[in-house]
């Protein structure tokens, strides 16, 4: 018996000792990989060495952006052909990553990087929107009043050089429009602009006219304007599945994720956009001079101040709007100037879907529809195609089926950004990538060469995409703007639309793939 039990004991610790041994060599395998993976870390687009930041920009890049590395930093790539995955057999996860911990803020290190400080066209006087005079001054027309005019013209806008101190803020952001962009990069009137939409008193609500769903049009003291649109659906709500694009709601919280994303992206085309919390009756019911949005007030059997207003879709007793008891929470986007003073010329996007329950359009069935596009105006010359582009990389980023125009300021011609509106059916389903709104990058693959430089740097640990937009949206009064799988799918999509990228890098060769527009700028410079 002393036999046995001594015979089991040896076995047992033999046993034992085995098992330490594996898990030793299994340490040692781990550690050995690690010191590998080190010693092959490179560093992304940043500051150089000396620069205070450098330190902490060093990452280690994941396949897809080592794949891309050398064309995001040279005219040059050594993309390799055996490289590239097929879309359809990418379906990247989105899979929470053990990064280490960034110190400081990944938003403003972001802005700081290089790609986002590139040169900007030189702006002529023929490219601003406006010719302002200096020493035109403003003032309120009298005291009660909610007009702005100025002090010796009928004009809103005089004709001159430069702004006025005296101009308000929504004047000098519509000053500072030109044919490049909507708002300058890190423009210290944005941030100014946000505040006052959600905080000043608001002296009138009218129904904006037209459109699918009710919105409305609110008019501050300085006599800014701003569009409002209700919240109609939590954050955590995804939109069915079997919901048509043309017939989904407009989610205030869109509105809001559009412009932040947008900023982030560098394309800067969408008008400053903030969240704010509303007391429907003083702010909408007791202060309109619509007579028709009045009627439509009522008191629920909750005992909530509830309104619909009048529109095409979703505007009745079932899809009331109601208060708790009488605030609801909503965005508020800033005016562009008005059409009498900038005319705006709207296009029918040539990836616009059919709109109808039964039938699709042409560019769903013929994988040859851009070759049709390419030779037909305005997308024949210039970089209109590009920038139709990068708006469907925007939409996609949202998972927006509903593009089916886009606007510009009929003042610059053709030669001119989109202004990238009406996002509000954007975010409503995190768990669903659709591809078809990739379309124009499928089927052209053409993209410019620095919205895929950016796109890559936000593939990296120090800008992750999802990090910087949860920062920035952090900023508004109604944080969170997004939920969370909504921020992770971003993540994943950035790596379906490189994969997408990738693909016709293997088809087309880089240099066909990717417009080189800084180097065009540079010359354009130094004429």
């Amino acid at each position: 018996m002393k036999m046995i039990r001594r015979l089991q004991f040896l076995i047992q610790r033999r046993f034992k000792l085995t098992l330490l041994a594996l898990l030793f060599l299994t340490f040692m395998m781990h550690f050995a990989l690690d010191l590998f993976s080190f010693s092959t870390a490179v560093s992304c687009s940043c500051p150089p060495q000396n620069h205070p930041r450098a330190k902490v920009h060093m990452v280690r890049k994941s396949p897809l952006v080592r794949a891309l590395q050398d064309f995001s930093g040279s005219n040059g790539s050594s993309v390799d052909g055996s490289q590239m995955v097929k879309v359809s057999e990418a379906s990247p996860k989105t899979v929470k990553k053990p990064w280490k911990r960034y110190q400081g803020s990944k938003l403003a290190s972001l802005f700081q990087h290089p790609l986002y400080n590139s040169l900007m066209p030189v702006i002529k006087e023929e490219d601003k929107l406006f010719k302002v005079n200096a020493e035109e001054r403003f003032t309120l027309k009298g005291s009660g009043s909610d007009e702005w005019i100025s002090a010796g013209t009928e004009f809103v806008l005089p004709t001159g050089e430069t702004a006025a101190d005296t101009h308000p803020t929504w004047l000098k952001f519509h000053i500072g429009i030109n044919r490049y962009e909507l708002y300058p990069r890190q423009d210290p009137l944005v941030p100014i602009l946000l505040k006052e939409m959600s905080t000043q008193h608001i002296l009138n609500s009218v129904q904006k006219p037209g459109g699918t769903q009710l919105k409305l049009l609110m008019t501050f003291p300085n006599y800014g304007q701003a569009l409002f649109k209700p919240m109609k659906q939590e954050r955590d709500q995804e939109t069915p599945p079997d919901f048509f694009y043309f017939s989904d709601f407009e989610r205030h919280n869109a509105e809001i994720a559009a412009f932040h994303l947008d900023r982030i992206l560098d394309f800067r085309r969408i008008p400053p956009a903030v969240g704010r919390l509303i007391n429907i009756t003083k702010d909408v019911r007791d202060i309109t001079t619509d007579k028709k949005l009045f009627k439509t007030f009522y008191i629920s059997p909750a005992n909530n101040v509830c309104f619909y207003g009048e529109c095409s879709y979703y505007c009745s007793t079932e899809h009331a709007l109601c208060g708790k008891p009488d605030l609801l929470e909503g965005s508020l986007a800033a005016f562009l100037p008005d059409a009498a003073l900038a005319k705006r010329k709207s296009w029918r996007s040539p990836w616009r879907r059919s709109y109808h329950k039964n039938k699709k359009a042409d560019w769903e069935f013929n994988p040859n529809y851009c070759e049709t596009v390419k030779v037909t105006p305005p997308y024949n010359e210039g970089t209109r195609l590009l920038d139709l582009i990068d708006l469907s990389i925007l939409d996609f980023f949202m998972g927006n089926q509903d593009r089916h125009h886009y606007e510009t300021f009929e003042k610059f011609g053709n030669k001119t950004f989109l202004l990238h509106l009406d996002n509000g059916r954007g975010f409503g389903r995190h768990s669903y990538d659709d591809l078809s709104i990739l379309a124009p990058l499928q089927q052209c693959c053409r993209i410019k060469k620095s919205t895929l430089q950016r796109l890559e740097l936000l593939h990296t640990e120090p800008y992750r995409l999802s990090d910087v937009m949860r920062e920035s949206l952090s900023m508004d009064p109604l944080t969170p703007i997004l939920s969370e799988p909504h921020l992770l799918a971003l993540d994943r999509r950035l790596g379906i639309i490189l994969n997408v990228v990738r693909e016709c890098f293997k088809k087309h060769g880089q240099h066909q793939v990717a417009f080189d527009d800084m180097s065009k700028l540079y010359r354009e410079r130094k004429l």
